[in-house]
């Protein structure tokens, strides 16, 4: 995680962005579940899981996170919902403010997550696949910044002021300079990715358009043809968002 979520470094009074995670990630679980009980239970096969890039150093974040690993089969008692609905409604939470308490943002690693995970992870070749992740936009990580020529394994303000896409022709510039993402990985066309609180820094009023442009222009190169990339928003506006596309609508 990042410093993003920090309520000293990044405050929100309207909501801070940790709380922001925690209903976004409640309402993925709300969409989850939804999706299931339309089923027959016959057909029960879904799974559902959070991942961290690179894995908390905390033993007792890993513990939370294999406790919200929940798989539905045919033989799925009916009270396991409730028992996901209270793991998705604390556990969360928990992690958050472990981290917000241990102060020690390491960031995460989305380019390496991409490179080597993605396919293992979050793939299975006859199902449908969501990938949800949750970042201000900004990627970046000390084990894996490099570039080669234009394009970079991360995205920082400094590198988008470097990059003078500071105004309005900032998609000719990127197109010019073939600025961007290394590509990753191949042919993820089996994959659905919906990326959720994009937060730019203030001052640069094409921020925002150019962090999304780096990652629309990444997804494709990926094949990636099903994306979503939306703002921090509050999430009584993005969990309608959030159930459309995980009910494929």
């Amino acid at each position: 995680m990042s410093d993003r979520i920090d309520p000293k470094t990044n405050p929100n009074p309207t909501m801070e962005y940790f709380q922001r995670d925690t209903e976004y990630i409640k309402s993925i679980e709300k969409g989850f579940l939804n999706h299931i009980k339309s089923k027959k239970i016959i057909t029960y096969d879904d799974q559902m899981q959070v991942f961290f890039n690179p894995e908390p150093s905390d033993p007792k974040m890993n513990e939370f996170t294999k406790e919200l690993k929940v798989a539905f089969d045919k033989n799925t008692e009916r009270n396991y919902f409730d028992s996901v609905d209270k793991k998705y409604s604390e556990l969360p939470l928990n992690i958050y403010q472990s981290a917000i308490h241990d102060g020690n943002y390491v960031g995460s690693d989305i380019w390496e997550f991409f490179k080597n995970k993605v396919k293992d992870y979050c793939i299975k070749n006859d199902k449908r696949n969501i990938l949800f992740i949750l970042t201000d936009g900004y990627m970046y990580h000390d084990n894996t910044k490099f570039a080669e020529e234009n394009k970079t394994s991360y995205l920082t303000t400094k590198l988008i002021k470097t990059n003078s896409l500071t105004t309005s022709n900032f998609k000719d510039i990127i197109e010019k300079n073939k600025f961007g993402f290394v590509k990753a990985n191949d042919n993820l066309n089996n994959l659905e990715v919906i990326v959720l609180g994009i937060n730019p820094e203030k001052g640069n009023p094409f921020e925002e358009a150019v962090i999304k442009e780096y990652w629309e222009n990444w997804f494709k190169e990926m094949k990636i043809k099903n994306y979503q990339i939306k703002s921090a928003d509050l999430p009584s506006n993005l969990e309608p968002i959030i159930l459309k596309a995980i009910a494929g609508k």
